[in-house]
């Protein structure tokens, strides 16, 4: 293994041991269950805030996750912590799917039901059933699955949000940039995501048939192929809506969706193997030509306006996709692009007061904003991510 390469795996694996994990253990809420829902800049701890749904389905995804790859029977506890708070506060029982937002004791906020919620709230069930060997969780992602497949898809692609009966509502959360979506690249995304996992750990026919489904989508609507570059608004026939480039998510899609080609090949037509494959490798090169300031990724660019703040979950997926895209090329700008990042994240992002854990937003000077530090989208899944995946590329190196 090349010796930068051994140093930043090390240096991430102490980052998550002694930093992330410790943080995020000293948030479980043993008194009304689940983790507690705000943290701010100043790290005041709000033990009364709401509990956000998406936040509770990242937590349990990443002490699942840390659990199948560190072996700490502590993670696989405070996973089931989460699991026990989501299914018991967090599911509709009357109506079916995820509540999106829920009071700190476990009452219903905001009972709107997101697809892209859905998908996260997948994603963790399938993780948690690997790590814990709990069947329960498995029948309940496949259960979310099937109310996915019938709630929100159409004949085009899958819808956003309704309410709490099933109804259309409007997409407030995941809109942005001055325009209102039918459609996002991004809750597409996120289902390749949450599909792969369950796929990876139960092998359901149905589940590889829509993954199917959405990696002809991501490739034949979504990604731009003049542009290298994924569409992130849509109407609802997938009309693209405005001119955005969010480079967090291109880098994320390139390993994320590779990961969808990896785990169901067998189950996926070999033409879209190739497709999907050399859609992720031009994402990952055109990312590296266009979005980086110095060592540190800028957000997105709106038409032909780049946003210069440097987002912590975006500089976490670009470290991930870098590595993967080293692994996958054998180009060594990946790795030193690799390398780059993790300097900058560990010199700037990653919060050293006491008690902190990584800025959410700085601008481009390395100022933090002075946004929360845990809230319904601050959570352990990006960076947490980050590090495990570190972790895995350093053990294929070295068997490779």
């Amino acid at each position: 293994m090349h010796n930068s390469q051994f140093t930043i795996h090390n240096e991430i694996k102490n980052e998550l041991i002694n930093h992330i994990i410790p943080f995020w253990n000293n948030l479980a809420d043993y008194e009304n269950g689940g983790f507690y829902g705000y943290m701010d800049y100043d790290l005041n701890l709000n033990k009364k805030a709401d509990k956000g749904v998406i936040l509770h389905s990242r937590i349990l995804w990443f002490y699942s996750n840390c659990y199948l790859t560190l072996k700490d029977p502590a993670c696989l506890e405070l996973a089931k912590h989460c699991f026990d708070f989501l299914t018991k506060h967090c599911v509709d029982n009357e109506f079916g799917g995820v509540y999106w937002l829920m009071s700190y004791d476990g009452n219903p906020v905001n009972t709107m039901k997101h697809g892209y919620n859905h998908a996260f709230f997948i994603y963790a069930l399938s993780s948690y059933y690997d790590a814990s060997g709990d069947n329960s969780a498995l029948e309940l992602a496949m259960k979310m699955f099937g109310i996915v497949e019938e709630k929100f898809t159409d004949d085009v692609s899958y819808r956003e949000a309704c309410t709490r009966e099933w109804e259309e509502h409007r997409n407030d959360e995941l809109s942005e940039n001055g325009i209102y979506a039918d459609k996002t690249m991004n809750t597409v995304l996120h289902l390749i995501e949450a599909y792969t996992e369950l796929y990876r750990v139960h092998n359901d026919k149905c589940v590889a048939e829509r993954l199917e489904f959405m990696l002809n989508l991501t490739y034949d609507k979504i990604y731009d192929k003049p542009n290298k570059q994924l569409k992130v608004f849509f109407d609802k026939g997938m009309n693209v809506l405005g001119n955005v480039h969010s480079y967090g998510h291109d880098i994320e899609a390139a390993w994320l969706i590779g990961r969808a080609i990896d785990v169901a090949e067998k189950a996926l037509p070999a033409e879209l193997c190739g497709n999907i494959r050399e859609m992720n490798r031009a994402l990952a090169e055109r990312i590296d030509e266009v979005s980086f300031d110095g060592f540190a990724m800028n957000y997105e660019c709106d038409n032909g306006v780049i946003n210069k703040k440097r987002v912590w979950w975006a500089q976490a997926e670009a470290l991930v996709g870098f590595l993967d895209a080293y692994r996958l090329y054998g180009e060594q700008r990946y790795l030193k692009r690799a390398e780059g990042l993790w300097e900058y994240i560990k010199t700037h992002v990653v919060d050293k007061r006491d008690g902190g854990e990584w800025y959410s937003e700085l601008d481009e000077d390395n100022t933090p904003y002075e946004k929360p530090t845990v809230d319904e989208w601050k959570c352990p899944y990006h960076n947490g991510r980050m590090c495990l995946e570190a972790i895995h590329n350093a053990q294929f190196t070295m068997h490779n």
